[in-house]
């Protein structure tokens, strides 16, 4: 068996022009074609689609480790799995940052044979919606300091300037910068600093906007700086957001490739899971719905970041309902959990994997209890997997009543997905599914914050300084808290603090920093030691990445 990569340049594809309308019923023109193998889907020919929804189907997993649990894969995996049992299934992903493509993490199409392809123009520059996204961005800060230059009618204080630049690329020396030296004619000059696209709020707006005229409206609405009298300065009074929405023209339609098996995915906009809502659009959920006769899409990181964000915010502003929640774990990630290190983890060890299992039960009942989900728990399986081990976790599951799948679909494809796809189906038509937000929208934005910390993240108790108290205060006062929170942290444990494996209890998230995103309607709390702009590691994957003379890529994963 070959690489990621190399398995998906083996593979077949078809037209997808011809796939979509034998499979899908979408004609040739409600596409745009970009090439053979990706297009775009129209928007007019989606609003006109009365086709009742199909079944939604949440892939969530355990908080990852450096062990991987594969939830894209299992994504994969199982939209295949139930297109082979007869399910007319269509696919919903997030698109791959260029950060985590050349970082530390990889790409983001799947792994083995649950991949879609073509992988490379995925995990690279796909369709260019990302750079569209940056560039409505940066096109906002270019015209806030522009108007700052010509005299600043608006009356910005550089003091209170929260709009930041952004790119899609991990670079921590652009962190905090100055802008505007070398003179005069440069501007004024005032601290700045980048985020990746992935944490820009043009990103949000983008995946949770529901039309053309939404989107432009919600950026409108971003506020990037105040005057000295602290009146909220919006995208609307620089006059930026049609400029802005004209930028994201084409990238706000859905784009619509393949699998490996030639079943048909939508992968559409991507914000992080720890430093945003971690879902895909909104647009593209709801077009799968109408598409198939399943949808399968997922949440980023674990269960407490991705499906949290996926209820409380994408749900609540968008009146979508899972009907069935998988949650990814292997069983050497949650070895990782019980305190093993990563090279024992393909050695047994039921005490270290009890232990680890922690987390996975918290996720679980965090579903099932407060999200009042069914779910069913799907194993990535590993050649190094025992069955003692394998039994050990059906026990623990089988407590709370919630079946176990070992998954091959890495290394089998739909095939080894086929038992999943069965128990994903009589959980969807059970009916069972009475979803609820963790908090309601009357609670107070600090109340909110108490509530996914001591219901979802097993905390005692939230705290802050007094600056972010005020912060928050001033925020609920000037008529935001009905909004959603986002909260930003460490994806590797419930706490903040990423070395608290498995599931920490009693301890007190800190809200280090709140920034209200009055676009995309939500308030961003962030919590811990959590960057905006991440870095590279000291080898990153980039080095492995390679082109031909024939323009073949290689190392990409």
């Amino acid at each position: 068996m070959g690489s990621d990569i190399e398995i998906a340049q083996a593979a077949t594809l078809k037209p997808i022009i011809q796939m979509a309308q034998d499979r899908l019923g979408i004609p040739p023109e409600a596409l745009e074609p970009y090439g053979h193998y990706k297009a775009k889907i129209d928007l007019q020919w989606l609003s006109n689609n009365q086709t009742p929804n199909g079944k939604l189907v949440l892939v969530t997993a355990i908080s990852p480790t450096p062990a991987g649990e594969g939830k894209t894969t299992t994504t994969v995996g199982l939209g295949d799995a139930l297109n082979r049992i007869g399910k007319r299934t269509v696919i919903a992903l997030r698109e791959p940052s260029l950060g985590p493509v050349f970082g530390m993490k990889g790409g983001a199409a799947g792994g083995g044979y649950a991949q879609v392809v073509p992988m490379e123009d995925i995990n690279l520059h796909f369709t260019g919606d990302f750079n569209a996204i940056a560039l409505a961005h940066n096109l906002l800060s270019a015209l806030m300091d522009n108007h700052i230059h010509h005299g600043n009618t608006l009356g910005f204080d550089a003091r209170r300037i929260v709009w930041r630049r952004v790119m899609d690329m991990n670079d921590r020396a652009l962190r905090s910068t100055v802008v505007s030296l070398g003179g005069p004619g440069n501007g004024f000059p005032r601290e700045d600093g980048f985020d990746i696209v992935v944490a820009s709020e043009v990103m949000a707006i983008f995946c949770l906007a529901t039309s053309r005229r939404d989107l432009k409206q919600r950026l409108g609405n971003i506020i990037v700086g105040y005057t000295r009298e602290q009146t909220a300065i919006r995208a609307s009074d620089l006059k930026a957001h049609g400029a802005m929405a004209a930028l994201l023209k084409d990238a706000i339609k859905p784009n619509l490739v393949q699998t490996l098996e030639n079943n048909l995915a939508i992968i559409h906009g991507g914000p992080f899971a720890n430093i945003a809502h971690g879902c895909n659009t909104v647009t593209a959920t709801q077009a799968a719905l109408k598409l198939g006769e399943y949808v399968v899409t997922e949440a980023g990181f674990g269960a407490d970041l991705g499906a949290e964000k996926f209820i409380d915010i994408k749900c609540r502003k968008s009146g979508l309902r899972p009907d069935a929640v998988v949650v990814v774990a292997t069983l050497r990630a949650l070895k990782h959990h019980g305190g093993v290190e990563a090279k024992d983890l393909n050695t047994p060890n039921l005490v270290a994997l009890e232990k680890g299992m922690a987390n996975l039960e918290r996720h679980v009942d965090n579903i099932r209890n407060r999200y009042g989900l069914p779910c069913v728990v799907s194993i990535n399986h590993f050649t190094s997997d025992t069955e003692p081990e394998l039994d050990l976790l059906r026990q623990k599951m089988d407590q709370q009543g919630v079946p176990v799948v070992v998954a091959r679909h890495w290394s089998q494809g739909s095939a080894g997905a086929e038992d999943l796809a069965r128990i994903v189906v009589q959980l969807a038509e059970s009916g069972t599914a009475k979803m609820r937000y963790v908090y309601e929208d009357a609670d107070t934005l600090w109340d909110k914050m108490k509530a996914i910390a001591t219901q979802v993240y097993g905390a005692a108790d939230i705290s802050a300084d007094a600056a972010v108290r005020a912060k928050i205060a001033k925020l609920q006062q000037d008529g935001f808290g009905h909004y959603p929170v986002c909260v930003a942290k460490t994806q590797y444990s419930f706490s903040t603090d990423p070395n608290l494996r498995a599931a920490p209890s009693g301890h007190v998230v800190n809200v280090r920093e709140v920034r209200l995103a009055a676009g995309a309607e939500f308030v961003v709390m962030i919590c811990g030691d959590i960057m905006t702009m991440p870095g590279l590691p000291k080898e990153p994957a980039s080095m492995r990445i390679d082109i031909d003379d024939d323009g073949k890529i290689s190392g990409l994963f």
